[in-house]
């Protein structure tokens, strides 16, 4: 499955979105650091891995979820990830 950043990003503030219903997707910003900006907690960073898997087939292992960090940074190793599969 190839993946754009572009598409990536807009699957993650989808899982974001679902995962944090309070997120308004408008309000998200590419560098915004989902633990400190956004509140987000480790058992909603798995749960953002489960449903970006849910979504494209794409296993992010635990030892990868420091890339997923922020949005922007998230979108690159998924569109990464999606090439290298």
């Amino acid at each position: 499955m190839a993946l754009t950043v572009d598409t990536a990003r807009s699957i993650l503030v989808e899982v974001l979105c679902d995962v944090a219903p309070d997120l308004d997707p408008s309000d998200l910003d590419d560098d915004a650091d989902l633990f400190d900006d956004l509140g987000l907690d480790s058992m909603d960073v798995l749960n953002v891995a489960t449903g970006i898997y849910d979504r494209t087939g794409i296993e992010v292992p635990e030892v990868d979820y420091p890339r997923l960090v922020s949005i922007g940074g998230g979108a690159d190793y998924l569109s990464g990830r999606a090439s290298a599969d």
